[in-house]
């Protein structure tokens, strides 16, 4: 019987069902998707990154969107958890944990800073452009402004975000007792790191750095003075800031209720938001606002030359526009786009609209007074803007004298507003000449090698004929009369300016 009983249960455990087995668990889910995440520096600056990614069989593709723009991925891979993908020859690494992705960003000089990135589309698309209503294209009216180049100083190449209220009293202060107000300069613009967030009805803030805009504004009028400040087309500024992105006539009106008396307005991080064919638009659009305000503001578009902005740049309200990309305290970087990036745009400047090459690096450490002496020369010949951009509490003698020097700041300001251009170029010597009012013409024999040499202009280079009197500049002395051409000792990387006057008419008898 109990065998009988053992046999039964034998065979119904053997009629059971065997239970299939445990699936395997599912693969990670793939990088595929756009990734975003927000780097916040210790300025209050935020700067935006996003990762549009795509796997494929341990190979990785898409772009890097931040900042002005988006760069592709030339290569990548990825391991498991882990991703690797290079843009513009910079490595970028990252680790995946689900739906997040903590990326290593690749800085200057060898440093990374860790950014966290959420997962935000499964889809390797370009991220959405935010809507926006741009103005059909017309030419404005001008606004009757900078008849000469204006002058003034600027607080980026300086300072950077390292701004605050204190700061912009203390440069205004300077001006004055530098004697740089005396030699005709009137602008104290703040750049990027002044914005805070907007209130409830949009209106822009100034940061806890800046407790009272028109305050400010007020103080530096007081002195004599004129205040700028610097926004953006985009959502958000080169720094991360607030940007004027579907707020311009708004932030016009801000501007205009502050006291404002200058706007440099950067494309930087729109491109993020607008296609390149809307470039023009964009900036119509702020030169409109600034106009409705009815407030005479300087227009000043940073965009770096893109898109020939020479050639319409006055017709969107603009006084002046950048010519290149940003300059730096280097003797190569000053000399190339001083020398290598204007010649040709002479035609587009004038009274009211203006090329320019960039902020002054005189007085910032970088060259030698040689170079700032050709520095200031270059800039003055080609009628640029002259925004300093050193700490005027601390410069040097010397440093205030270039900045200053009066017969040089007369070339730059002379009232026909008549750009200088290239006459000669040979190898390392380049001699540029710029017509002045009264029939006077302004003469740069520019040395760019590195060893001293004696050069010579010859009349029929500068269109000239008879007899010239001539006047050093920069050494502030008459050199008598020359008929034909006329010679200088010039040091390397520096220049001999001349200015030659046509010979007064001889009293009769």
């Amino acid at each position: 019987m109990r065998l009988l009983l053992l046999l039964l249960a034998t065979l119904a455990c053997a009629a059971r069902p065997v239970a299939p087995p445990l699936p395997a668990p599912p693969p990670p889910d793939p990088l595929t998707g756009r990734w975003q995440g927000d780097q916040v520096r210790e300025d209050g600056g935020r700067r935006l990154y996003q990762f549009v990614l795509k796997e494929d069989g341990g190979k990785v593709s898409g772009a890097v969107y931040a900042g002005n723009g988006s760069n592709p991925i030339t290569e990548g891979s990825v391991s498991g958890e882990q991703v690797t993908f290079v843009v513009k020859g910079a490595t970028y690494r990252g680790q995946r944990r689900g739906e997040d992705l903590q990326v290593a960003i690749p800085g200057s000089r060898g440093a990374t800073q860790s950014l966290a990135t959420h997962r935000v589309s499964r889809e390797a698309a370009p991220p959405p452009r935010p809507p926006i209503t741009l103005p059909e294209l017309r030419e404005l009216p001008t606004n009757g402004l900078a008849r000469t180049p204006p002058m003034g100083w600027n607080s980026w190449n300086k300072f950077r975000t390292r701004i605050d209220d204190k700061l912009i009293r203390e440069i205004a202060d300077a001006m004055v007792s530098s004697g740089m107000q005396a030699a005709g300069y009137q602008f104290i613009n703040i750049d990027d790191g002044w914005e805070g967030s907007r209130d409830e009805a949009g209106n822009i803030r100034s940061n806890e750095r800046f407790p009272d805009m028109k305050a400010l504004s007020d103080y530096v009028h007081g002195k004599g003075l004129k205040l700028g400040i610097y926004s953006s087309p985009g959502f958000r500024t080169c720094a991360g800031f607030e940007g004027s992105l579907n707020h311009e006539s708004g932030d016009a009106r801000t501007f205009a209720a502050w006291g404002i008396d200058y706007l440099k307005y950067d494309w930087c991080t729109a491109p993020l938001a607008y296609e390149v064919s809307q470039m023009r638009a964009a900036y119509q659009k702020m030169g409109e606002a600034l106009a409705a305000t009815g407030r005479p503001i300087v227009y000043s578009l940073c965009q770096y030359g893109r898109e020939h902005v020479e050639q319409w740049g006055a017709a969107v309200g603009g006084n002046l526009w950048r010519t290149t990309g940003d300059i730096s305290d280097r003797w190569d970087k000053m000399s190339s786009i001083g020398f290598d990036k204007q010649a040709g745009l002479e035609t587009q400047a004038g009274p009211g609209h203006w090329n320019d090459p960039d902020m002054l690096e005189i007085g910032n450490g970088g060259m030698s007074d040689d170079e700032y002496r050709t520095h200031m020369s270059l800039w003055a010949l080609l009628a640029a803007p002259l925004i300093a951009g050193n700490d005027l509490r601390t410069m040097s003698a010397t440093t205030r004298a270039i900045l200053t020097d009066a017969e040089v700041i007369a070339v730059d300001q002379d009232p026909e507003g008549h750009q200088g251009k290239r006459v000669v170029k040979e190898g390392d010597l380049e001699t540029w000449a710029r017509p002045l009012a009264g029939g006077a013409v302004a003469v740069g024999l520019f040395n760019r090698g590195s060893a001293a040499t004696r050069m010579t202009v010859r009349w029929q280079e500068l269109g000239l004929e008879g007899r010239r009197q001539v006047r050093d500049l920069w050494a502030h002395a008459a050199r008598g009369k020359a008929e034909g051409e006329v010679s200088g000792d010039v040091p390397p990387h520096g220049v001999v300016l001349l200015r030659l006057d046509r010979e007064a008419a001889r009293r009769r008898k």
